[in-house]
């Protein structure tokens, strides 16, 4: 058998060919199982996402519920609040009166303590009116 030159090259490129297809066949298979994983992996990813995203809407919606309530409670404390603004007008009042009774009682202390009393005289005339009187009553006189 008698090969020409035309024929080798192509038994040569044929063997070439056949070579590069066995090696390339283990490169495509782990190809094939590295795309299987990276797909179960953003499958797990995705799955993940969602339900992140569902339970953020739902903290979103406690959320807003809560200042919903939040709002209510604080109108309602500025209503109260109003309701009792005279009751804390009228003891700052009472505690300024009280100011004012305090500082009155010390001057009318003050002025009472800087009169001189003549202890000897006016006490001993109160005693001797007092038992004079004591006495005219009793006939003592």
């Amino acid at each position: 058998m008698k090969f020409s030159y035309g024929a080798l090259a192509g038994l040569i490129a044929a063997i070439a060919l056949l070579i590069l297809v066995l090696f390339t066949i283990p490169v495509l298979i782990r190809a094939a199982k590295a795309t299987k994983e990276a797909e179960k992996t953003i499958q797990s990813a995705n799955e993940s996402i969602q339900q992140v995203t569902g339970d953020v809407n739902d903290l979103l919606h406690q959320t807003s519920d809560l200042l919903d309530k939040t709002n209510v409670l604080l109108a309602d404390v500025n209503v109260k609040m109003k309701t009792i603004d005279p009751v804390v007008q009228a003891a700052a009042d009472l505690g300024e009166s009280v100011s004012d009774v305090n500082t009155s009682t010390r001057n009318m202390a003050k002025r009472f303590n800087n009169f001189h009393w003549k202890r000897n005289g006016l006490m001993s005339s109160a005693l001797a009116s007092v038992f004079a009187r004591h006495k005219r009553r009793k006939g003592e006189d």
